[in-house]
């Protein structure tokens, strides 16, 4: 199997070495044709962008951001600063604000890519692996786009020295919708931590207090209360939903079929196994291993989350693809056969390319779209504490 795999790849690697497909031109014409495509498909069925649309409508009359609305049927779970966010696309017709929030979130992420700190050809294989999850998350008008976006964009600053900017993407990412939160994972690859300290804590102060521009600090105050209300109810009906908790947390809990025990102690587990790297300080000179670090963020974010869903894994898959790339020694086939699994499992079963009786019966049922990142991330755990990420070349 390793050298039909090798085989595939090589000749893969060959065909993506061509100019076209590594174009700029090439890509970016790719990553604004799917945004476009997915708007136009959804045009008159766009629950989740009505929902954004009136976050910032009801912000504007003072109205509670998170009770069910009749405007869209469903609740808002995303933070008060998000109604200043979503303002430009709410203002415009309804049609042309959700192709270019589609645009405006591919483009997020296209370009967050191309500010990390990688070879080209890294940039490029993240690119092609991720448009088919990228056109799942805008089918949906899912912010998990911008999500990815922010933690890449966290990272890139780190790398440059720009403390101020890597805490402003933090912050953004956390006070709408909490993930962003995990850029402080960096934390210790910055090298000016007083001037970021600060510069959380400024951004802090500001972002929180920026959605009161359209409202007042009464109402902006009343919100983040009724937020975290919301957050914790949604906790709750996540843990059995069939669209909902498709994480390791799900995936535990549903072929397991128990309610009886916390998800603490899954999260407890995976925060240990996450951490253990940290203990390698001799290894972070090397930005190999700071890359593993970025892809172990965008997966755990993901895996040990009971909101995660079908498009939060632009997120994860961002990881995957950045773990298969970095590694400086050359990857196996059975490395290969995880991304390939990947791809399969966890990008294409939503699609209509996966056998839908599948889909139906396994897939969506006991979150198995988790299960190829799991794999992925706990190899990338073992790697990180054992492997020398080191420029010279180790075989695999």
């Amino acid at each position: 199997m390793n050298r039909t795999l090798e085989n595939w790849k090589n000749g893969a690697a060959a065909l993506f070495r061509r100019p076209f497909w590594s174009s700029w031109r090439t890509l970016g014409a790719l990553w604004l044709l799917l945004p476009v495509v997915a708007g136009l498909a959804k045009l008159t069925r766009c629950n989740n962008f009505l929902i954004y649309k009136y976050t910032f409508w009801h912000a504007w009359q003072g109205v509670s951001l998170y009770a069910p609305s009749p405007e869209y049927g469903d609740t808002n779970h995303y933070g008060p600063l998000f109604s200043l966010l979503a303002a430009p696309f709410a203002v415009l017709p309804q049609g042309l604000g959700l192709v270019l929030w589609c645009v405006a979130l591919s483009a997020s992420l296209f370009f967050a890519v191309r500010a990390l700190p990688v070879e080209r050809r890294v940039q490029v294989f993240l690119l092609w692996f991720c448009a088919h999850e990228l056109l799942t998350a805008l089918f949906m008008q899912q912010f998990n786009v911008a999500t990815a976006a922010l933690i890449l964009a966290t990272y890139a600053a780190v790398e440059r020295r720009r403390e101020g900017w890597a805490a402003f993407f933090i912050v953004v990412g956390t006070l709408v919708k909490l993930y962003g939160i995990v850029g402080l994972a960096f934390f210790f690859f910055v090298r000016r931590k007083g001037r970021f300290i600060a510069a959380l804590a400024g951004w802090t102060a500001l972002l929180f207090a920026a959605p009161m521009l359209i409202s007042s600090p009464g109402y902006v105050v009343a919100q983040y209360g009724e937020w975290i209300a919301s957050l914790t109810e949604k906790g709750s009906l996540n843990l059995f939903s069939l669209y909902q908790n498709v994480s390791l947390l799900g995936l535990v809990r549903k072929t397991s079929g128990s309610a009886s025990y916390s998800d603490l102690w899954l999260i407890g587990g995976g925060l240990l196994l996450f951490a253990l790297p940290y203990l390698r300080i001799g290894q972070y000179r090397h930005a190999p291993f700071r890359l593993a670090l970025l892809a172990s963020v965008l997966l755990f974010v993901v895996l040990f989350s009971t909101g995660s869903e079908s498009s939060s894994y632009i997120i994860a898959l961002a990881g995957v693809s950045i773990w298969y790339a970095i590694a400086p020694w050359r990857r196996s086939g059975w490395d290969l056969a995880l991304l390939i699994f990947a791809f399969v499992l966890t990008s294409l079963s939503p699609s209509d390319l996966f056998p839908r009786w599948l889909r139906q019966t396994y897939v969506l049922p006991y979150a198995l779209k988790a299960l190829p990142c799991i794999l992925i991330w706990l190899k990338l755990v073992w790697e990180m504490s054992t492997r020398e990420y080191g420029e010279k070349k180790a075989v695999s």
